[in-house]
């Protein structure tokens, strides 16, 4: 019985345990069950990490979208094990889960050892601060839902406050035409950053509409998004960039580019060109790397990014039950500079790629490689447009894609990851739910 371990419920792998228990896990019988499938993640439920903006702006309620572990394990054929990886024996191909403890600090779970004979290392990314003074302390991240939910319910205080001041000063007509009440800085200009502030504009109306402040959503609410380079969106086509940079100025997002942060500080943030910049919120979002766990497993080879350096066949360079994949993946891209982009439909072909793969390793025969294919690239800006490009076999070319038609292609990447997860009659239902609790719900959660 061969036992293969999955490390992390991300995207691509909770589509990869979920598969390898549909097709040799404990729901099949006989000559099929050849296999014993084991996800590990440190946390009990999923929620696609896309998703994360739209948590943190309110607009999606993380309760209705997070799918629980232990249930899908159930209804796919494969086991679930909460806990962080905290060790690996490659000689006795063993892991080491840490102990899960509750909100109160109480041991829920102890310190365990799981055997493998396949690793699927797939434990994604974290926020890269580069080392910028008080940037971990004073700005958030959007790399949990918990992160997400925490800024989320920061924003609605600090818009209640910023009125509540409002009514107990006196304003001259110099200070009501000048800086916003409350200013949202939005550090790193990519996809994350980009979303976020679109959405943020889209709650600050929201909130106002419902009466949980009275100032003006669009000049009280101030949303400045920062990024180093000389354009947003810079892993994304020129064109691309121009034309989502016209959409958030409408918005009245701010947008400073060619500024590097040099320090956050509470209510501010400082550019290595000397300018300040007041924030009663900041959020990070400047770039990622992989979860500083990986440099410290038992002799795995790690880059300047603390990802796994993998070969072709996503197999780790230093062993070959080890495999990676995903964000936490260095994986090699023929003919391109670079190696495959951190994107979830990396992790989804990647996911594809080894079940294949793995299905060969049972078999004993050699392993295919890896081929990434870029469908090209979707940005939601709410829902006011969306933005992108779609290339490669889908077009047979690169095009630009905007509007309603972009919104729907955007849309359409979750419920694929739905369908994955589920099968496409079980996205259908999941799907008109969803239009359901969105048309008896608030378009942004309230509280």
């Amino acid at each position: 019985m061969h036992r293969f371990i999955v490390v992390g419920g991300g995207a691509g792998g909770l589509e990869l345990a979920t598969r390898l228990g549909d097709r040799y896990g404990t729901r099949r019988r006989g000559s099929d069950f050849r296999a014993l499938v084991t996800l590990v993640d440190r946390y009990p439920t999923h929620i696609w990490k896309p998703l994360l903006h739209e948590v943190a702006a309110g607009s999606m309620d993380p309760f209705t979208q997070e799918l629980e572990y232990a249930a899908q394990a159930r209804w796919h054929g494969f086991e679930f094990q909460q806990g962080e990886l905290a060790g690996l024996d490659r000689k006795a191909k063993r892991i080491t889960l840490a102990p899960v403890m509750d909100e109160d600090g109480a041991e829920l779970l102890p310190q365990r050892e799981l055997e493998y004979d396949t690793l699927v290392l797939a434990i994604g990314s974290t926020t890269h601060f580069f080392g910028v003074k008080g940037a971990p302390d004073y700005s958030l991240a959007l790399d949990t839902v918990h992160q997400a939910e925490r800024f989320r319910k920061r924003l609605i205080a600090a818009c209640m406050r910023a009125e509540h001041q409002a009514h107990e000063r006196v304003e001259t007509d110099s200070d009501a035409s000048t800086e916003p009440r409350i200013q949202v800085a939005i550090v790193g200009g990519g996809a994350t950053g980009v979303e976020l502030s679109a959405e943020l504009r889209n709650t600050a109306q929201v909130l106002s509409a419902y009466g949980l402040h009275k100032l003006d959503p669009r000049h009280d609410v101030g949303i400045v998004l920062i990024e180093a380079g000389p354009r947003i969106l810079p892993a994304l086509a020129e064109r691309v960039s121009s034309a989502t940079s016209e959409l958030l100025t409408k918005l009245g997002v701010k947008l400073m580019t060619g500024e590097t942060v040099a320090e956050v500080a509470p209510g501010l943030v400082r550019t290595a060109s000397g300018r300040t910049i007041r924030a009663d919120l900041t959020v990070w979002a400047a770039g990622i790397k992989a979860p500083a766990v990986l440099g410290r497993l038992d002799g795995l080879t790690v880059n300047r990014l603390g990802q796994l350096p993998v070969r072709r066949t996503l197999q780790t360079v230093d062993d070959n039950d080890i495999f990676a994949l995903g964000d936490c993946a260095a994986c090699p891209w023929p003919g391109n500079e670079r190696d495959v982009p951190p994107r979830a439909q990396a992790a989804h072909q990647q996911a594809s790629f080894l079940l294949r793969a793995l299905g060969n390793r049972l078999e004993s025969r050699p392993l295919p490689e890896f081929t990434y294919r870029d469908f090209g690239s979707l940005v939601s800006l709410g829902h006011f447009s969306a933005v992108g490009n779609l290339m490669g076999g889908l077009i047979g070319g690169n095009m630009l894609v905007e509007g309603l038609f972009a919104r729907f292609m955007y849309m359409s990447l979750y419920r694929l990851h739905i369908a994955a997860l589920h099968g496409y009659s079980r996205m259908v239902l999941d799907t008109f739910a969803h239009w359901l609790r969105r048309s008896t719900l608030p378009r942004v959660k309230l509280h």
